[in-house]
């Protein structure tokens, strides 16, 4: 099955690269994200909930990112477990580029389902990852283009703003040896792990 999709986050592109790289941010922005770790320098593990009415579910998932190009593209491969509902693994292009003084991200998944889950219409599929990614993507956006709300919701959290943020809120290029290559590859993973991974905890709560 494939998803594509694309949105206008009103940043520049280095802006966005910078905001990426804040796993404060990031975990704030992931719907249900209880867990972001890194494993390796390409590889992360993600814990997410999600709930459905009165029911929640859980699922773990892991990703290894490669054919980096920094800050314009990157692809992830990834695979996640929601227990009885099933299994998704597959694979995500993911692209930055320079549009009207904000950046254009765009993407391509692939993904293949197993169990329970692969019974499903790829409608219904589509529908709830197209939706997890729009409520990463708008709360994103509220972070790097410096909503209020938005950076008192992470300040709130107890977390200390990372490197490159703003007093302001706005995300600005951090370039210096010490914002080495984690991070930025642990925060990129994470919009495309909550569209293609949490579909499989919201499809298990829904049975």
């Amino acid at each position: 099955m494939e998803l594509s999709g694309e949105t206008l986050i009103p940043a520049p592109i280095a802006t966005v690269w910078a905001g990426l790289n804040d796993p404060a941010i990031l975990r704030a922005c992931i719907p249900g994200c209880e867990a972001l770790e890194m494993t390796s320098p390409t590889e992360m593990t993600a814990r997410v909930v999600q709930k459905i009415g009165p029911v929640s579910a859980s699922f773990a998932g892991q990703v290894t990112l490669s054919d980096l190009n920094p800050p314009h593209s990157y692809r992830i491969t990834g695979q996640g477990s929601g227990g009885v509902a099933g299994f998704a693994k597959g694979s995500a292009l993911i692209n930055l580029a320079e549009e009207d003084g904000g950046t254009r991200l765009t993407y391509t998944v692939d993904v293949a389902l197993g169990g329970k889950i692969a019974q499903l219409g790829g409608r219904m599929i589509k529908g709830l990852a197209n939706s997890l990614a729009a409520q990463f993507f708008q709360k994103f956006s509220d972070h790097v283009s410096g909503n209020a709300g938005a950076v008192a919701a992470v300040a709130q959290s107890g977390k200390q703003p990372a490197r490159g943020v703003a007093a302001t809120g706005a995300a600005v290029r951090n370039t210096t040896p010490q914002d080495g290559p984690g991070w930025r590859l642990f925060a990129l993973a994470g919009w495309s792990t909550a569209a293609v991974l949490a579909v499989i905890a919201l499809l298990q709560a829904a049975h």
